[in-house]
């Protein structure tokens, strides 16, 4: 039996991106039938919010795509690095916020490395703004998904 392949979320209080991201590839995930092969977890470069579900709003808008945001908040820690075949960071902040963790890590990308040019670099945190924002959240990690899932599972 292998090992399944792994896979982490981070933005800044995994209460917003990072989950998101961690439902809509589980979604895929299982929709695909490779529960057995891939491991998803998603966690934030600060503990603030740490044990807290995803953030109402979010979850609201997920659910209306058929996503369920069910993990609970944590922050990353460095043992992660080692763990995870795939650590992705949802802004150039948070990539940074990661390096600082171990500097030679080399299974950190960004969002946007799964996306084509006509979407940002950065993932907008939704956190401040309106409902539109939850939705190119939702947008842009559906479009990146299942790019992140062929690298995975190469």
């Amino acid at each position: 039996m292998t090992t399944p392949a792994s896979i982490l979320f981070v933005c800044l209080g995994n209460i917003c991106r990072s989950p998101t991201g961690e439902g809509v590839l589980q979604h895929l995930v299982e929709e695909r039938g490779l529960d057995s092969k891939v491991t998803i977890d998603s966690a934030g470069t600060i503990g603030y919010h740490e044990g807290n579900p995803a953030d109402r709003r979010m979850r609201d808008h997920a659910s209306k795509r058929d996503y369920d945001l069910t993990s609970r908040s944590r922050k990353i820690v460095p043992d992660d690095l080692d763990r995870f075949d795939l650590v992705i960071a949802m802004d150039r902040q948070n990539h940074s916020d990661i390096m600082e963790i171990d500097p030679t890590a080399t299974n950190v990308k960004l969002m946007s490395d799964f996306l084509d040019d006509s979407w940002p670099v950065d993932v907008p945190d939704p956190y401040y703004g309106g409902a539109d924002g939850f939705e190119t959240v939702l947008d842009m990690i559906e479009a990146a998904c299942p790019n992140i899932l062929d690298e995975l599972l190469r």
